[in-house]
């Protein structure tokens, strides 16, 4: 199957595994709508997308926003989210509940949100494509929140999938790549997690964002796969 002529929504396409699913959606000839939450971000991302792109300034925390963006758009074939804040790691006794709440906001009820809004525009054979990520399966310390994100998408995906059926829902769980996920760590630490990683996957390496948008191309393509997880991270899971 292929995504030629296909509409492609990617909230947070701006920066990251987004950006990186736009581009590899627009190269198989499909037409990309990108949306993120700063204005700079979206003109940045339309250089790097082929003419016709469209991009749009969204906050996926507000709902009328969102309802008021898939009522502008129109009809698409495939919704994609990846939006939200730069990782969160902090212990339980440190952590921000304030923080915390403003993490899950954009990336659990954005996605909540966004599935809500959009799908009633999603044509026959269409599908969305959440993210998550391993560290609900395997959680590192300071990671409570993060982790028990990943655990809420999955479960989340899959109650999707029959609720909305005949609509196909999936979720992307990546491990260790290198994004602006990262960028609250100091550079230091952030390098040695990122040689750290490499030293213990089995690939030799930590991932780069083209390589999981593969997975979210091939949930949109593939008609049979609906309710699945898909984890991409070089073996992480398995040392």
């Amino acid at each position: 199957m292929s995504l030629q002529g296909q509409r492609i929504v990617v909230i947070g396409g701006t920066s990251g595994i987004g950006l990186a699913v736009a581009e590899a959606a627009a190269r198989e000839g499909a037409e990309v709508v990108v949306a993120s939450r700063r204005q700079e971000s979206v003109d940045a991302a339309l250089t790097r997308l082929p003419r016709g792109a469209e991009g749009h300034v969204l906050d996926a925390t507000d709902e009328d926003a969102v309802r008021g963006f898939f009522g502008r758009i129109g009809e698409f074939d495939h919704l994609v989210y990846t939006a939200g804040e730069s990782l969160l790691l902090e212990s339980l006794a440190e952590s921000d509940l304030t923080r915390a709440r403003r993490f899950l906001d954009t990336r659990l009820w954005g996605a909540y949100t966004a599935v809500k809004h959009g799908a009633p525009s999603i044509r026959k054979g269409g599908s969305v494509v959440l993210t998550t990520g391993t560290g609900g399966r395997r959680p590192m310390r300071g990671a409570t929140v993060a982790a028990s994100l990943c655990g809420a998408m999955e479960s989340l995906t899959r109650a999707l999938a029959l609720e909305l059926a005949p609509l196909r829902v999936n979720v992307v769980s990546p491990g260790v790549v290198r994004t602006e996920l990262w960028r609250d760590l100091p550079e230091v630490e952030r390098d040695g997690l990122f040689e750290s990683s490499a030293a213990s996957l089995p690939v030799g390496r930590v991932g780069e964002s083209a390589d999981v948008a593969e997975a979210y191309l091939y949930l949109m393509r593939g008609g049979y796969s609906t309710g699945s997880v898909v984890v991409v991270d070089g073996g992480g899971t398995l040392v």
